[in-house]
């Protein structure tokens, strides 16, 4: 073979390469997800949101049905009020659904898992989830322990 040859081959075969990088990574970011803005939004208050970011994952049963849309605190609550989209297929969620954070993975990303309840009212754009739990804070439980190490 030519070095001219060879070198296409090698340019080729870098580009494929680079090619196949770019499309995992779009699979692994889900980056589709974020422009679909199809469904209804609903917020929650939480006393801490641990590191929860926006466009995190908010999941029924393990199962995707919407994201994070804004977080922001009231003063008035003196809590954290975070916005979710639901997509507009899940539009049969309890009005008494719980959300609660927690965290996924060895890296630690966080997300919301809603809990279905049992009422016949459902949620609407607009709604408020009045069931949360908080984000669990490792720091938080080893402060407590440490103190109730040295009173005791």
């Amino acid at each position: 073979m030519t070095t001219r040859t060879i070198e296409i081959a090698v340019g080729i075969f870098v580009a494929l390469g680079l090619a196949g990088l770019f499309m995992l990574a779009m699979q692994v970011s889900n980056i589709s997800e974020y422009r679909n803005t199809d469904g209804y939004t609903v917020h929650a208050y939480f006393n801490n949101i641990g590191g929860l970011k926006v466009r995190a994952p908010v999941t029924v049963s393990g199962v995707r049905v919407g994201r994070v849309t804004a977080i922001r605190y009231d003063p008035e609550r003196y809590q954290a009020r975070v916005e979710m989209t639901i997509s507009a297929n899940h539009d049969y969620l309890p009005a008494d659904t719980q959300a609660s954070i927690y965290t996924a993975g060895l890296l630690g990303e966080q997300y919301i898992a809603l809990e279905p309840g049992g009422e016949d009212d459902v949620l609407v754009h607009g709604s408020e989830i009045y069931y949360t739990q908080s984000a669990f804070v490792l720091e938080e439980i080893i402060g407590r322990i440490m103190v109730n190490m040295t009173t005791h």
